[in-house]
């Protein structure tokens, strides 16, 4: 049994709840569990709600791994960015239920997911990389360009600016806002919403209208494995 997350398998809805009993870091074990997960709800053909421990849904990247050198950073935030990149590919609907903090990688999760719902709170989400001294990664531009409103890419990209959740729903991290209690709710009801849709359809729709950016996302991940391209962080 994993100690990093668990998996609820459940007539067509497969529930991941990352729970490291911190911040929910993504590091090489997490990104691995969170890539087995998802295999099995593929497998059972499942709706995906993916979501964390009280408080929290993820800070990002483990810090520790992340400071071994910029090569190691650099596979690491490139197994990160492949994940991204699967649950935006991912033939079913994935849903966030954001319970909390949602940072730097956590957030170009929420970015990734189909729909996104964020518990109302004191919480933090947003991209920090400017503000701990990272050069953004160049999937990480690529993904912000696609999913943030343009108006809003360089608060929070470049300025690295912090919101609450309902300045998140604002700046494109999440689509809607819920009171914590009802978190659990709203996620099976969007993802009964989600099972209403021809499984066949949504998932060709979701493909066609993204084919444009897996191009783009998939020589970022490239780009940002390149030795004469990786920048100190």
């Amino acid at each position: 049994m994993s100690e990093l997350l668990s998996v609820d398998m459940d007539t067509g809805v497969t529930t991941i709840t990352m729970n490291d009993g911190k911040a929910n870091v993504l590091s090489t074990l997490m990104i691995t569990e969170l890539n087995t997960a998802f295999d099995r709800a593929e497998k059972q053909d499942a709706i995906v709600i993916l979501t964390g421990r009280s408080g929290m849904f993820s800070g990002g990247f483990d810090l520790g791994e992340m400071q071994a050198g910029p090569k190691e950073a650099m596979v690491l935030i490139s197994r990160g960015s492949e994940l991204a990149r699967r649950i935006l590919a991912f033939p079913r609907p994935v849903i966030l239920a954001s319970t909390g903090h949602t940072i730097a990688m956590g957030a170009f999760l929420a970015l990734a997911c189909d729909y996104r719902i964020i518990a109302e709170g004191n919480f933090k989400i947003g991209l920090n990389e400017t503000q701990i001294g990272m050069t953004m990664h160049n999937f990480g531009l690529a993904l912000a360009r696609y999913r943030l409103p343009r108006t809003y890419f360089n608060r929070c990209v470049i300025n690295a600016e912090i919101f609450n959740p309902r300045d998140a729903v604002q700046a494109g991290f999440f689509d809607r806002t819920v009171p914590a209690e009802q978190l659990p709710a709203a996620g099976s009801t969007a993802a009964q919403m989600f099972a209403q849709l021809n499984r066949d359809a949504f998932c060709n729709t979701k493909i066609r209208s993204r084919k444009a950016i897996f191009a783009i996302l998939d020589q970022a991940i490239k780009d940002d494995l390149d030795p004469e391209k990786i920048h100190a962080v």
